[in-house]
């Protein structure tokens, strides 16, 4: 994804460390570890159902009135700004689950005040869990926007203990303190499995949906099979419903119904992650498959899923399976600054039946049959890609053969010139040639671009689909994902450098672009910046995102070549890609293939260059 921040959020976050919690009960030496499965144990902590089940001091704290803003979705808690001596607690009963050996404590904390004082703490707001008091906060803390506050909790698993919020305000002069997306996440402990194989392996998606008249809205079923390749036991899958950060967890719009070949759990991650228990656990090898029906709701937007007037614009929204792997299950938050996704190589048959007026650009190889009077299904068929995304409407429509014999379409919207619809098909005949030749044919049959204006994102990857602006150095980035990300997986959220910094170097190269002048004008904001970094991080210093994954990302690997030399590096990504293929990519597994090309030790050169790992 070619990134522009969507939301600014504040440059820098306070770190606090949480006191000491009060001691764990004492367990027999003889006694088997407890099970953990992580989970985020904080109810509706985006505030966006209700006000269960948190307790209010008073009705109203929970809300989306005028005067204060959410920092994701509609509602928020607004404590105090009252002006006079007032007392507001907001509180809900969270139980840790035992054999948990972290558990992690965010929220996002807005202040804002009346009054002038630059040393006194007038007013105050108080996080506590059980007796415990993590953090004091007052009218000296005045920000704007958001800052995300964490807290390491772990010492309280197994209790179930009340985790609150009180804000004070004294006799004059108002303080607000607006709190959002509370989280709570457990991971570690005797499961996650005891082996790092990636699993549920080798998913089958089968998808049938049927839209409205305007392609906006899909309804129908999917079903996906799957095979534990680890060695420990899988008792429950994971559905990420990744679209629902797009609406609210009262009104989303991805909704699983009426599932099949297990039990629904509850919504987690913002109702981003649907946890499904197996009627039995899978030992290694073993298959199931779950089936559900689904429903699919387009938002107004010019979006990587949204609609803008007459089109409509769909990544993300079939649910995929999460990864599960040596840290646990992989249930990372929705960004919309960059990418969260992480799925493996898997099989995807989808058959959307829609207006004959609209066209259906798709991932995989697509063929139209009539369906009912004045209706099309166009099925797509795609093979080891790692999800599937498609668009709807009156497209108009050029296409082509790159030079090597990929097919590639172009479907633009209205108010795109057809100069710049061809010039757009004559850079991705380009550019899919340009990244065969460096890192391996394309796989994946056609490749459809999709072209509007309106993105404010630029452009944004799927397999064998991508979406962008007119822009020649926009869609060659597209483009390269197809291997950076596609071929060659990786774990968005916590390495997002392996894909958008590989990505802009395959583009430089593809552009003919040395990276010479790279480092020009080169600063840190800190200790804690690093290309590595995972987003959790970047979420809460967004505005360097983009200079450092993307800048400082492609000119490390700029350098990278200089100490290897043009030949040595050309072939250490080709062999890396090769070696990689439909598989995931980790920091660690590179540098240890970049070592393996060279004599030299380049100890210093990753310390230098901020990449750990």
């Amino acid at each position: 994804m070619r990134a522009t921040p969507h939301k600014a959020l504040a440059a820098s976050v306070f770190a606090i460390a949480a006191l000491v919690a009060t001691a764990l009960p004492a367990t027999s030496a003889a006694a088997a570890p407890a099970a953990c499965t992580p989970a985020q144990v904080v109810a509706n902590g985006g505030l966006e159902s209700g006000t269960s089940p948190w307790t209010q001091s008073q009705t109203g704290l929970i809300t989306n009135r005028t005067g204060q803003s959410a920092h994701g979705g509609t509602y928020f808690a607004w404590l105090n700004g009252v002006g006079s001596t007032h007392t507001d607690t907001l509180s809900q009963s969270v139980t840790i689950p035992s054999g948990c050996s972290s558990a992690s404590l965010t929220f996002w904390l807005h202040v804002d005040t009346a009054e002038t004082t630059t040393s006194t703490k007038y007013d105050k707001l108080t996080a506590k869990i059980g007796t415990t008091t993590l953090a004091t906060y007052s009218n000296l803390d005045k920000n704007t926007g958001y800052v995300q506050k964490t807290f390491d909790v772990s010492a309280f698993a197994g209790q179930t203990v009340s985790l609150a919020f009180t804000g004070t305000e004294d006799s004059s002069l108002k303080t607000n303190f607006v709190l959002d997306d509370v989280a709570l996440d457990t991971s570690g402990g005797t499961t996650p499995p005891g082996d790092s194989t990636r699993t549920p392996a080798a998913p089958a998606y089968t998808v049938s949906l049927s839209s409205n008249a305007a392609g906006t809205v899909w309804n129908g079923h999917q079903s996906a099979s799957f095979t534990n390749a680890s060695a420990t036991p899988l008792a429950e899958v994971y559905l990420r419903l990744w679209d629902n950060y797009h609406g609210t967890c009262a009104a989303m719009p991805i909704v699983v119904s009426n599932v099949t070949g297990g039990t629904a759990g509850a919504l987690s991650v913002n109702c981003t992650a649907l946890k499904i228990d197996l009627p039995a656990p899978l030992t290694q090898g073993q298959s199931a498959t779950i089936g559900f029906d689904l429903g699919i709701t387009v938002p107004s937007g010019a979006d990587r899923f949204g609609y803008d007037g007459a089109f409509s614009f769909i990544g993300n929204a079939l649910p995929v399976l999460a990864v599960r792997d040596g840290a646990g299950w992989h249930l990372d938050p929705y960004t919309n600054n960059g990418e969260s996704f992480y799925s493996l190589a898997s099989d995807f048959s989808v058959a959307l039946d829609h207006p004959s007026g609209l066209l259906v650009p798709a991932t995989g190889a697509s063929v139209d049959t009539p369906g009912t009077s004045g209706r099309t299904v166009t099925t797509a068929t795609a093979t080891k890609v790692r999800d599937f995304a498609w668009a709807a409407g009156p497209f108009s429509k050029i296409s082509g053969t790159s030079a090597a014999g990929t097919p590639v379409n172009v479907y633009s919207v209205s108010g795109i010139s057809a100069s710049d619809s061809q010039s757009m098909l004559t850079t991705a005949k380009s550019a899919v040639d340009a990244h065969s030749a460096r890192f391996g044919a394309y796989p994946y049959g056609e490749l459809d671009a999709v072209i509007e204006n309106n993105f404010w994102f630029g452009g944004m990857e799927y397999p064998g689909f991508v979406l962008d602006l007119v822009s020649t150095t926009a869609l060659t980035h597209e483009i390269a994902h197809q291997w950076w990300y596609g071929i060659v997986g990786d774990d968005e959220y916590n390495s997002p450098w392996l894909d958008e910094a590989f990505t802009d170097y395959a583009t430089d190269l593809a552009q003919n672009k040395t990276g010479a002048s790279c480092w020009n004008s080169t600063s840190w904001a800190s200790s804690a910046e690093k290309i590595s970094n995972s987003m959790a991080y970047w979420d809460t210093h967004s505005s360097r995102y983009s200079t450092v994954i993307y800048g400082y990302g492609k000119c490390a690997l700029h350098d990278l070549r200089r100490v290897l030399g043009d030949t040595v590096m050309a072939k250490l990504l080709k062999d890396y890609a090769t070696s990689h293929w439909y598989g995931i990519s980790t920091t660690a597994e590179f540098k240890a293939a970049a070592q393996a090309a060279t004599t030299t030790d380049l100890t210093s050169f990753w310390t230098t260059h901020r990449i750990d790992g």
